[in-house]
Parts: structure tokens; sequence; C-alpha cells
């Protein structure tokens, strides 16, 4: 079952079917999607966010750069990991005129906490609850962040939300253009906006082996902590 099936229960029924098409596939489905458009804008908050955007482009969680009109692409790739948790990997990549910029994460459910996880960065350092509704405007999907988890060795800590950001996130498909859209911000409750983005793309959707999952759209340190 996908993952976002499980953490949305009855209300998954109620997302827009191309919606539904997007996130209703899991590991046994033999499915994968690349979605590639364009970033119509993207944005970062103000001068003193630059180190810490900076700082997290090394590990690809996120980074300082600005612009219209970027090029992206989007990969979504469903597999088991080393622990057994069905996964779906979001990959995206943005191509500025001088550099390619990405943002890796994989997304669990944890039986535990009952919820969406997404580990972000390349490492998965960064584990982050979501929650999953539908967007009532769209018939989209509405991904928010809540409690945050630090994680490096045997170091682990709760992320204080006051140093990091909270993420809002909504997809959802426009019929009018036949075209999926995304809108993301990320902001911090004291300091306002660390970055935003919105674009428009298509998504492409083939068959797949499990043994076919690129080496590229997973982690190089898978972490069991939740």
């Amino acid at each position: 079952m996908s993952i976002y099936r499980k953490a949305m229960g009855a209300e998954f029924e109620d997302l827009h079917p191309r919606i539904r098409e997007r996130f209703g596939f899991d590991s046994a489905a033999g499915v994968a999607s690349v979605g590639r458009g364009i970033m119509e804008t993207m944005e970062r908050g103000a001068w003193w966010t630059v180190p810490f955007l900076w700082i997290g482009s090394l590990r690809s969680i996120m980074f300082p750069d600005r612009g219209t009109n970027v090029p992206f692409s989007v990969h979504n790739y469903a597999y088991r990991d080393k622990f057994g948790r069905e996964t779906i990997t979001w990959v995206r990549y943005f191509e500025f005129p001088n550099r390619r910029r990405h943002f890796d994460a994989t997304m669990v459910y944890s039986e535990k906490r009952q919820t969406l996880i997404d580990y972000i960065g390349d490492r998965q350092h960064l584990s982050v609850d979501i929650e999953c509704t539908v967007d009532p405007a769209t018939s989209g999907i509405h991904l928010r962040s809540g409690e945050q988890r630090f994680y490096e060795g045997r170091l682990a800590f709760r992320f204080p939300l006051f140093a990091s950001g909270v993420a809002d996130v909504v997809e959802w498909y426009d019929d009018r253009t036949e075209e999926f859209r995304i809108r993301v911000d990320v902001r911090n409750k004291y300091f306002g906006r660390l970055f935003s983005y919105r674009g428009r793309f298509q998504a492409e959707f083939f068959d797949i082996e499990p043994d076919e999952v690129p080496p590229f759209v997973k982690p190089l340190r898978e972490e069991s902590r939740e």
C-alpha cells in the first residue's frame, strides 16, 4: 500500500485522480515517476539566511540560489529500504544558469509514530514528521512539517523549531493546463521566510523492476531511527 494512502486513510480518495496516481504507488506496483518542468519563482529569505542555506547545500537539503523559470526535475521511486520499510524518493534537480542544485529526501510511514516521516538530505540526518491532508481549494495534497529530529552516529536530539523552519507544501493538478502544480514555503516562526518556490511540471510514469531503482535517488546512508 502507498505510504500516503496509509497515512490519509479514506481521505486519500478525496484527492484529484491525477494526484492519487502520483502518490498512490508502492514498491509492489512496479511503477516509477519522473516529473519535468519549470520553477516559475525560487526565492529565499533575508541576507542572513544565506549561510544556513549554504550549509544545507553541502548535504543536499537546501540552497541559497534564487531565480525565475528554472528548469527542474523530480524523481519518485518506490522501494524497500534495508530495514524493510516502504520508501518513496523525492530527489529534485534545479538547473540554474551556472550550476545544478539538488534537494534530496526519502519518505516512509512510521508504524511507531503513526505518521509520515520525511528523511531530509542525502544521509538522512534530519527526520521530520509530516501531516498529510487534502487541500480543499484544489483537491491536491497538502503536506506540512512538524517535529524534527537530528541523527548523526550516536548523536540524536529533537531539533528546536525556533532554529529551523516549518515546510508547507501543496501539490495539485490543473485541469485547465493539464499539468501538475506545486507550491512550497519554508518559514521560521521568528525570522520569516527561509526559502520558497512555485512551479509546474508534467509527470511521466513508467514500469520498473525492483532492481532497476537507480542508485542516485537513494540516500548515501539509511537511518533506522524515526
